[in-house]
């Protein structure tokens, strides 16, 4: 059995947190917006673990702040203890929500791929629900919103983070039959430029590494229509109003429908990749195990079709 702890000695714990924020931003402002606290709180909880340890933890220069010898010291010792408290509370968290599976999954992801394909998984009977969060804009894996995150990435991710790579990032335009027929058939990369392009703006990039990657110098200026989801643009794609891009396999179905064709043949691949996401700690959770496993075979599934 542990021994007793003497907590007469232990400096204010209460305090931690400001001392944490004040010394990461270096600024008592910053932390008190930071933890929605007042400039004066933040001062007085500093304040009081100065005269706990009796020792200067800053020094004040304007409305700037810098630690101290002792402060260096003391920072990363705070830092890892409340980097503990965080990580246990969230896994008690989790193993308290045990019923559910949170998986983030972006709206075009969620609609044009995963959708299609629960009725299998429910087949499974795991014995626990998934709740899928989509997210609209691009970005990172967002562990405080979700267990796992079904995501693009370009770069790879933050150490605490266990990856499992899906499929490949495969750039590829798409527009509507009509559409096509009108411009009067299949077209070569540069006849793109004097179209309409129907933009996703948080993925810009993906037009400039498709005409980068079939040799064609795009203009900074190009006519274009902005959206915020591959699945708007693909809409209007079918619609007939240009060209669309997309960044995985979302538009499938629909090519093989007829509801959409590709106007040039040529395909890029964009950096990164599509794959799953999860903290280390929870790669090995039962739940988690058994949907990557399931998303392994549906990718297998895909990749043979």
């Amino acid at each position: 059995m542990a021994g007793r702890l003497d907590a007469t000695k232990l400096p204010p714990l209460k305090a931690l947190k400001g001392f944490e924020s004040a010394a990461r931003l270096e600024s008592f402002r910053g932390a008190a917006d930071e933890l929605n606290l007042t400039h004066t709180a933040i001062s007085h909880q500093v304040r009081l673990l100065e005269e706990s340890l009796a020792v200067a933890l800053f020094v004040r220069a304007g409305r700037s702040v810098k630690l101290t010898r002792e402060g260096e010291i003391f920072y990363p010792v705070v830092r890892e203890a409340l980097g503990q408290l965080l990580n246990c509370a969230e896994i008690l968290r989790r193993s308290g929500q045990s019923r559910n599976l949170r998986v983030q999954a972006y709206v075009t992801l969620s609609i044009r791929w995963l959708a299609r394909r629960l009725h299998r998984f429910r087949a499974l009977e795991t014995g626990f629900d998934l709740q899928i969060i989509s997210s609209i804009l691009d970005g990172s894996f967002d562990e405080s919103l979700a267990d796992i995150g079904m995501i693009y990435t370009a770069k790879p991710l933050a150490e605490h983070l266990h990856w499992v790579p899906l499929f490949e990032a495969r750039l590829t335009t798409v527009c509507s039959p009509d559409f096509l027929a009108a411009q009067g058939g299949k077209m070569v990369a540069a006849d793109l430029l004097h179209l309409p392009l129907l933009k996703v703006y948080t993925a810009d990039d993906h037009w400039n590494e498709w005409f980068q990657s079939a040799g064609v110098t795009a203009p900074s200026a190009r006519s274009s229509i902005g959206v915020d989801t591959v699945a708007i643009a693909l809409e209007m794609a079918m619609d007939g109003e240009g060209v669309a891009m997309v960044n995985g396999p979302f538009a499938e179905g629909d090519i093989k429908a007829g509801r959409l064709v590709q106007p040039v043949d040529h395909v890029a691949l964009a950096p990164g990749g599509w794959g799953l996401a999860c903290r280390n700690d929870l790669k090995d959770d039962p739940r988690i195990q058994v949907f990557i496993n399931w998303m392994k075979d549906e990718v297998a599934r895909y990749s043979s079709n």
